[in-house]
């Protein structure tokens, strides 16, 4: 492992506090900070962390001018992405950003196109590929227990109405952030979204939606794959839809099968062929994370676990260590992430076009590609 040490500070302290106990524990981190603009949050975190008080800001503005920060991580509301990750890019500074991208493809162009001009790494921090369960049924793939994989399945259901939840959300339009129900499908299957066609059924109350202009309470999308004969199909609602919080990917394959639990903690499901089922409980991925970051994910190792987030996300499938070994490895060893700009573009991007095709009555629209 390299000696190399960076400073990183951490933007947003919801549930982006989750993520300093990791970083300070990273080998390569040399000092972590903190951007919030509640100055109670600021004190109470730099206290309880010992953070360098040098480190800690109100105002971003001020954190992309510091020469002594070498990486930036978002984890703002989702209309200040695409400014903060340009801001944070085109200060030289190696940036993470939590999900989405973007909320128009332009900005997702802007970011692809800053992060090939300043050359330095870009990561969107997309919980849902590094949950214990998706790295389950990924392992799965690679190692060919699924066979061919024939049709893979994602929603994204959530209640956020529930106290807890910022206005802006309010009347947000299902697909227009749907990373968390596409990117899975999209990724075990190593590729990229190619095509959609969206519907949306249902409708809103009123109030919710005149404030996005967006009538609709469930928006389902299929999706072409390139280079790839599987359609992907993924659906995702918000408001004005009764169900238990449930963020989901089901893989079909022609030797095995993967579908998420119907219930909280009534266990995943394997169909290993005929008409045979077996529940299982998806074990940690500590193995797969350096010893010193291991532990945070466990099941238990969640620092506020009233935050909404994590009330309706299930802790985040234990991802949040798998997000910072790959961020700091990908600026450590000088090449991409995971996750880099591009295929970040192609995720965000596969739900805003989404959303534009339910809009048009199921028109089918073709997603940029930003590698092309």
């Amino acid at each position: 492992m390299s000696d190399k040490k960076i400073t990183v500070v951490i933007v947003g302290m919801g549930f982006g506090k989750e993520f300093i106990p990791i970083y300070q524990s990273h080998p390569n981190i040399k000092e972590v900070g903190i951007c919030t603009r509640n100055q109670e949050t600021l004190d109470d975190l730099a206290t309880r962390f010992n953070l360098n008080r040098d480190l800690c800001f109100t105002d971003f503005e001020d954190v992309p001018k510091r020469d002594d920060v070498d990486a930036i991580h978002v984890v703002t509301p989702v209309p200040e992405h695409a400014k903060m990750t340009l801001a944070s890019l085109n200060a030289h500074k190696h940036t993470a950003c939590t999900i989405p991208m973007a909320m128009t493809v332009e900005d997702c162009k802007a970011i692809v196109e800053a992060k090939k001009r300043v050359n330095k790494v870009y990561m969107m921090m997309e919980t849902a590929l590094y949950t214990r369960e998706f790295l389950y049924g990924l392992n799965l793939a690679e190692t060919g227990k699924l066979g061919k994989i024939q049709f893979v399945r994602g929603s994204h259901i959530q209640d956020m109405s529930m106290e807890g939840w910022a206005e802006y959300w309010k009347g947000f339009p299902p697909m227009l952030n749907g990373t968390h129900a596409i990117s899975p499908l999209l990724r075990i299957n190593n590729t990229k979204a190619e095509t959609v066609v969206c519907h949306g059924s249902g409708r809103l109350s009123e109030d919710l939606a005149k404030r996005y202009g967006s009538p609709f309470a469930v928006e389902t999308a299929t999706f072409t794959l390139k280079h790839s004969d599987v359609v992907a199909e993924a659906t995702r609602s918000l408001f004005d839809v009764v169900r238990q919080y449930r963020e989901s990917y089901d893989v079909y394959g022609t030797r095995m099968s993967f579908e998420w639990e119907q219930l909280a903690d009534e266990h995943h499901v394997i169909f290993p062929g005929g008409e045979d089922a077996e529940r299982i409980e998806v074990p940690d991925t500590d193995e797969l994370l350096i010893e010193p970051i291991k532990h945070f994910t466990k099941r238990e190792k969640i620092d506020d676990p009233n935050h909404v987030s994590f009330l309706q996300g299930a802790g985040h499938g234990g991802s949040h260590p798998h997000l910072v070994q790959e961020f700091v490895a990908a600026i450590i060893e000088g090449r991409d992430s995971a996750v880099d700009a591009a295929l970040a573009a192609n995720y965000t991007c596969a739900g805003i076009c989404a959303h534009e095709s339910a809009m048009n009555g199921g028109k089918r629209i073709t997603i940029p590609d930003f590698e092309d």
